[in-house]
């Protein structure tokens, strides 16, 4: 029955469930009305005779509601459909009633159900149509009661008139409450199985999907609550998930709220929420989520509350931030390439400069007014300019065997306290010759110390060539160096020119240097501090720099009295360089991303 009722529903209205099952209704109970009154016509004639003209009409108008469900299933139009059905009832109703007495007849009443019957099982318009019938009908009867052509209307017995439209007229009514009931059946299980789909659907997803009032608050949430915040959903009511949501982040998630509740487009907003019962204190884990809400509208189409989505997208704020770090280190290396650009074109090309233009002169033949004196100078300024190309070059070898962990570290056991004097008297005579005192207070006793006697040197020439060199004639270098049972602590200072603020940070970076260009005031490559990091990183120490533009810098190194035992407790994490300016008492560590793996 079902499969023949959709046959005949038109294909227009097919597409869409509601307007079918409306279809299959009117359908249905038209094609029941006149096929029972098809059936109700040979027992009639069978007992009355052949019918006269009433009879006929009233006949025609009880199998109109086959014409009417026909036309429906041609046309698709329910208003055009319901016109006919509610003329042929009209009609029905008017033949009783003309024999029945008229306006006074009780049949009369019955044209109340003709719009009733429309609304119900149709549209407003078909409604509208139907209204307008049944007024058509009470003039009617009205103008023949009026006239007295009902009076001499005998054709029709009143009794049998009245108990046959009592008949119809119960028929009908039950036709239609069975409809509607029907209706009512169909809408409560689909919309039964639409809430069922639903629940399945938000316990299978992730996501948590919540309702908001006109105020925001939280009306109800899904099961989705106890896998993206781990509590239930009842604990997200009201305000309970404004209170779980960081509270630097309150304003987002508020306004992103508040514009869907406003605006007509989905809003996205991303805020941080505290896993777990925040109200009680477990907020040790936030994590990042994304909420998309959109409006839900009402009767009229004005707000009616919020619907809102939201999911967890912490690994995808990882990533993001990984990608920004990635941003960062490229550019970091990009400006380090541009340094070292800088760095090694000054660097090398003044030395080479040098040795190839005064080894053309002693070479040359024609150079014999050269004395050997000058010749002296010439050879000395090729040595010293080799040994400077030397220097950058072993430096860049060392720091680049530092950061591969293939630097050659041979811990042995020395006297550190000599070691620090022998560096002091090397750089003396540099010190000297630029015009710069250089101090000592070194203790009397040995320190014994076990290291890298090479690195711990190359640490110290390090660091009195930086502060020899940054330091104007007529200024002084002090090395003060003390021991106690666990550490040796090394402090070299200057009253040199110090660093800025904005560069103190950046110490230690290789191939930087404070106001690096071109043609710096200074010569150097930038490395001599990168490689004493990364020796006293080997050594297992600490490195802190204090330092103000025209006041000077302190550089303190400590290193552990005996390395290896450092070394082998386990592998050496980067150390930060702890800095600060001379005018701050306490160092303040900065920390460095880069990394200082373990030498083999």
């Amino acid at each position: 029955m079902e499969r023949l009722l959709a046959g005949l529903v038109h294909e227009s209205a097919r597409s869409d469930a509601t307007e079918s099952a409306r279809h299959r209704r009117f359908i249905a109970s038209r094609l029941t009305m006149g096929v029972i009154a098809l059936a109700c016509l040979p027992v009639y004639v069978a007992l009355r005779g052949a019918p006269d003209v009433l009879e006929f009409v009233l006949f025609a108008c009880l199998i109109g509601p086959l014409f009417a469900a026909l036309a429906l299933a041609q046309t698709g139009s329910l208003t055009f459909a319901h016109g006919i059905s509610a003329t042929s009832f009209a009609g029905f109703i008017v033949c009783v009633a003309g024999a029945t007495g008229g306006v006074s007849s009780a049949a009369t009443i019955w044209l109340v159900a003709v719009p009733l019957e429309a609304l119900l099982s149709g549209s407003r318009r078909s409604a509208v149509v139907a209204t307008v019938v049944a007024t058509v009908a009470t003039v009617v009867i009205a103008l023949l009661d009026l006239t007295g052509a009902l009076a001499t209307s005998d054709a029709v017995p009143p009794f049998f008139a009245s108990t046959v439209f009592a008949l119809f007229a119960i028929a009908h009514a039950g036709a239609l409450a069975v409809a509607v009931s029907r209706a009512e059946d169909v809408s409560r299980n689909a919309r039964r199985r639409r809430d069922s789909e639903n629940r399945c659907l938000f316990q299978a997803v992730d996501d948590l999907v919540t309702w908001h009032d006109v105020n925001g608050h939280i009306v109800s949430a899904s099961a989705g609550s106890m896998k993206l915040l781990g509590v239930p959903s009842s604990a997200l009511e009201g305000r309970g998930l404004l209170a779980r949501v960081h509270i630097q982040d309150r304003p987002a998630y508020l306004k992103g709220v508040s514009d869907a509740a406003v605006g007509g487009q989905a809003v996205r907003v991303q805020f941080r929420v505290h896993y777990g019962d925040a109200l009680r204190g477990d907020s040790g884990r936030v994590i990042w989520v994304e909420m998309r809400a959109s409006r839900l509208d009402g009767p009229g189409h004005e707000a009616s509350g919020v619907i809102a989505v939201t999911r967890d997208i912490t690994l995808q704020k990882r990533h993001e931030e990984d990608l920004e770090l990635a941003r960062i280190k490229a550019e970091n290396a990009d400006a380090l390439k541009g340094r070292f650009l800088a760095t090694v074109s000054h660097e090398l090309r003044t030395p080479l400069n040098a040795i190839i233009g005064f080894s053309e002169i002693l070479s040359s033949e024609t150079m014999n007014y050269i004395d050997a004196d000058q010749r002296r100078d010439y050879a000395r300024i090729i040595h010293e300019s080799g040994h400077h190309l030397l220097d950058v070059v072993n430096s860049l070898l060392d720091i680049s065997k530092i950061e591969s962990g293939n630097f050659d570290f041979s811990p042995a056991h020395f006297d550190a306290r000599a070691l620090v004097n022998g560096c002091i008297d090397l750089m003396r005579l540099k010190a000297d010759s630029l015009g710069v005192a250089l101090q000592a207070d070194i203790p009397a006793e040995a320190l014994g110390l076990v290291g890298d006697q090479r690195a711990c040197r190359q640490i110290v020439i390090n660091l009195l060539s930086n502060a020899i060199k940054f330091t104007p004639a007529g200024g002084s270098v002090m090395v003060t160096m003390r021991g106690d049972r666990q550490r040796v602590i090394l402090s070299i200072s200057d009253t040199g020119v110090g660093v800025g603020e904005e560069d103190l940070d950046k110490l230690g970076n290789p191939f930087f240097q404070a106001r690096s260009t071109y043609d710096r005031q200074h010569e150097g490559t930038g490395l001599g501090l990168s490689v004493v990091r990364g020796l006293v990183g080997l050594h297992g120490g600490s490195l802190t720099i204090e330092s103000a533009k025209g006041e000077g810098t302190l550089v303190t190194v400590e290193l552990p009295l005996d390395c290896t035992i450092i070394r082998d407790e386990e592998p050496r994490a980067p150390i930060p360089i702890r800095t600060a300016t001379r005018r701050v008492s306490r160092p303040v560590k900065d920390e460095v991303d880069k990394e200082y793996k373990r030498s083999a």
